[in-house]
């Protein structure tokens, strides 16, 4: 078994073997999902508490369904976050601790937060994001994604179009598809690229048709409200008129390319109504990698130690 510590960061500091692993096991847990009866007693007598300092309800769903499917008691404390903020999060950490709880779902505008209060508590720590770090569920779920709409990763070229300043989730992407094997292309506006970019081992372009050209798949970002800020952007106009994935950008993919997004999309920024609707947008089959993933990683931090006093 490849993976040995107690908490789940990312995917940077992990090799191509951790992420295989947690992929195969996705793919057992979809196995389980799709029986009638898709309890599991894997985590059965272990409490889960939600802790999530910023909005997500796909991620918190997901995780929550996760949990109760492997039988685990969930307590989400996102409903009391107001009260949670006039607490430190190592005192809030530690709170929790005391209580008995297993594991902590954490998403947090801080990067490293995970980290930090891991470092302070003995139940096992997942990261469901963290500032503009890193998002390694939301990434490991477009990894299953992939592997099986392409059957792999090795020579796949993968272009992630733009705003990977902000965006975690890309960030764990870069990661974890450069060591999978996966040619990376990234493009955006040159304020919305993060520095030094291309020591992350991708290729970089400013225009997006050299970007995805000859590309298997295509992987968006969600454009924030705040980007629209003039020191990141002009206009959302200008975005759409070079970087949204449409019907003119994807003539220079590959005909079977896959176009994906890491929701929730805002329809006809990122991409185009047009592209949405047809059969290469595969949002939906993401959303039902969600779960999966993320039972995935209970299971196997509940096999190496995680959540055991």
């Amino acid at each position: 078994m490849p993976l040995t510590k107690k908490d789940f960061f990312g995917l940077r500091d992990m090799t191509a073997e951790d992420i295989r692993y947690i992929l195969g096991t996705a793919e057992t847990m979809k196995y389980i999902l799709n029986q009638k009866n898709k309890k599991s007693p894997h985590l059965q007598g272990k409490s889960v508490i939600i802790l999530f300092y910023e909005t997500s309800a796909r991620a918190k769903l997901s995780y929550e369904l996760a949990a109760r499917h492997l039988s685990a008691n969930v307590v989400d404390m996102t409903n009391s976050i107001h009260s949670l903020e006039k607490d430190s999060l190592r005192d809030m950490g530690q709170l929790i601790d005391q209580m008995g709880a297993d594991f902590i779902i954490l998403r947090h505008p801080m990067a490293g937060a995970p980290r930090l209060l891991a470092d302070c508590v003995e139940a096992s720590v997942i990261n469901a994001g963290d500032g503009f770090n890193e998002n390694p569920g939301q990434s490991l779920l477009d990894l299953l994604t992939i592997k099986e709409q392409k059957g792999g990763f090795e020579g796949l070229k993968v272009a992630i179009i733009g705003d990977l300043l902000h965006s975690r989730v890309s960030k764990s992407n870069i990661w974890g598809l450069t060591k999978l094997g996966a040619e990376v292309c990234v493009s955006g506006p040159p304020t919305l690229l993060l520095p030094d970019v291309e020591k992350f081992g991708v290729n970089v372009y400013y225009d997006a048709g050299e970007a995805v050209n000859n590309a298997d798949v295509i992987l968006t970002t969600r454009m924030r409200m705040e980007t629209q800020d003039k020191t990141f952007l002009p206009s959302l106009d200008e975005y759409k008129r070079f970087f949204r994935i449409d019907e003119n950008l994807l003539r220079y993919a590959k005909k079977d390319a896959i176009v994906m997004h890491p929701g929730p999309i805002q329809r006809g920024i990122e991409i185009s109504s047009g592209v949405i609707d047809s059969k290469q947008c595969i949002i939906n089959d993401q959303i039902a990698n969600s779960v999966a993933v993320r039972m995935a990683i209970f299971y196997i931090l509940s096999q190496i130690g995680g959540g055991l006093k």
